[in-house]
């Protein structure tokens, strides 16, 4: 059986779209290839090596016929530049080390970003023999320009470098979005290219049809609480008129996000902490919609919960501009409000009833979700362009 490797900043156990959309893709891959993956030492979003892996330089095992090398990493999640830097640097020299005392297969997957991680992959397995296979998520520097974590400056012309550098060393090039793909097209034509979006690999909950509520609706989200979703924000900004507010999951905006609450006790906003992922499929079902934010408008991102959801058949509410915004309305998957325009989104809230959010609309999300958001159609045409 041919091997592959897939080169990755983030993997199960850590938790997010990141991680979870590079496990599915190794697990769709290894029915053909003898399929290695290589990353860091968990610390995903926490910034710290969890705790079965502590005091570990490196960690091999295999788990589901899939081979996983943990390789040493500087861990932070540090707003200080300089310490971000040396965590992308650590993991830079740990794959140096790697490909040294290693043999490397004739394909490999690259994740990008971060970029300094994927140009040491791309310099350093550049080979005429070697094909190398770039997977684009988000579109840095442009992105962190966008979010305000970068200015320009050297530091961003630098970064565009070593940009246009992967995009011109990769042999096939898989971007999440059509605007990634767009936007690599500006740059080179030389890679093929090829739209891979970030489909999840779920069952299929069965819906069950509950009697209309004349309460308040309760709206969800599940997610990263991080500086780009800018649920902190939200919170404050939100009318709770007609809609109870609760919130899953962990990050930068958590501490917040709980004295919010502890302040308003008022308000009918609620914090469920971190569930893992089967548990948090179950407990959304529970809920008649689910908002998607993001703080800014991020050219080419579109955000893996749209299909995840739509798989779940929960109606969504999406306030994050760009792409995500026309498969939503394409694919009559819910509301689109206004990217960053809080007045929007609360005249959208309050035009949504109970009935609106009926049995019908969920099970017309989920039937759509089977018929366009398929994993394994989409990664049997994956294959035959690797």
């Amino acid at each position: 059986m041919k091997k592959l490797m897939i080169i990755t900043s983030y993997f199960p156990p850590e938790i997010g779209a990141a991680s979870n959309r590079i496990y599915h893709l190794a697990e769709g891959l290894k029915e053909d290839y003898d399929v290695s993956v290589v990353t860091p030492l968990p610390n995903y979003p926490t910034g710290k090596i969890f705790a079965d892996y502590k005091g570990k330089f490196s960690s091999k095992t295999e788990e589901n016929s899939i081979k996983i090398t943990r390789l040493w990493i500087y861990a932070s999640v540090s707003k200080n530049k300089f310490l971000r830097l040396i965590a992308m640097l650590s993991y830079s020299f740990s794959l140096i080390w790697f490909f040294i005392w290693n043999k490397i297969p004739d394909k490999v997957i690259v994740q990008s970003p971060p970029l300094l991680v994927s140009f040491t992959c791309m310099f350093f397995l550049r080979s005429k023999r070697r094909k190398l296979i770039l997977n684009v998520s988000d579109l840095w520097p442009s992105a962190g320009l966008e979010l305000g974590a970068l200015k320009e400056g050297f530091a961003y012309k630098m970064l565009k470098k070593l940009e246009a550098f992967n995009y011109k060393k990769a042999d096939l090039i898989l971007g999440q979005s059509n605007e990634i793909l767009t936007h690599i097209k500006t740059i080179t034509t030389a890679p093929k290219m090829f739209l891979y979006r970030n489909f999840p690999e779920i069952e299929f909950p069965k819906l069950t049809e509950k009697e209309s509520s004349h309460g308040k609706i309760k709206l969800v989200y599940a997610g990263l609480l991080g500086v780009a979703q800018g649920i902190y924000k939200l919170c404050n900004e939100i009318d709770y008129d007609t809609i109870e507010f609760h919130i899953y999951g962990s990050g930068a905006e958590e501490e917040a996000i709980k004295s919010l609450i502890d302040y308003k006790r008022e308000l009918p906003l609620f914090f469920h902490g971190r569930v893992n992922r089967d548990e948090l499929h179950k407990a959304l079902l529970n809920y008649d919609i689910t908002v998607i934010p993001l703080l800014n408008r991020i050219y080419g991102s579109v955000p893996s919960k749209i299909f995840e959801y739509a798989k779940l058949g929960l109606p969504m509410l999406y306030f994050g501009g760009g792409e995500g915004e026309s498969i939503i309305e394409n694919n009559k998957l819910g509301w689109v409000a206004k990217e960053g325009n809080y007045e929007c989104l609360n005249t959208t809230l309050r035009s949504i009833t109970t009935e609106d959010l009926k049995y019908s609309l969920k099970k017309a999300i989920q039937d759509t979700a089977k018929l366009k958001f398929d994993f394994k159609k989409q990664l049997e045409l994956l294959k035959k362009e690797l």
